[in-house]
């Protein structure tokens, strides 16, 4: 199975997802705790990653040609 993030809350006792999705028992989770700072754009969330895009499509990044996107 491959890696697939879906948006979920935690109601004072579970964890729900946000959107009904299919898991058969048992199925291994990893949960990841954001802060409550998320809903806004200025938050470290937005920071990090807004950092990791810069770092990954840099000014030294080279320039791939359409025979290069498989």
């Amino acid at each position: 199975m491959q890696f697939i993030t879906l948006a979920a809350h935690f109601d004072g006792e579970r964890i729900i997802l946000d959107e009904p999705f299919k898991l058969s028992p048992n199925t291994p989770l990893i949960v990841t705790v954001l802060p409550d700072a998320i809903n806004g754009t200025d938050s470290p969330w937005s920071d990090t990653a807004a950092m990791g895009l810069a770092h990954a499509y840099g000014d030294h990044e080279p320039e791939y040609t359409l025979q290069d996107i498989k």
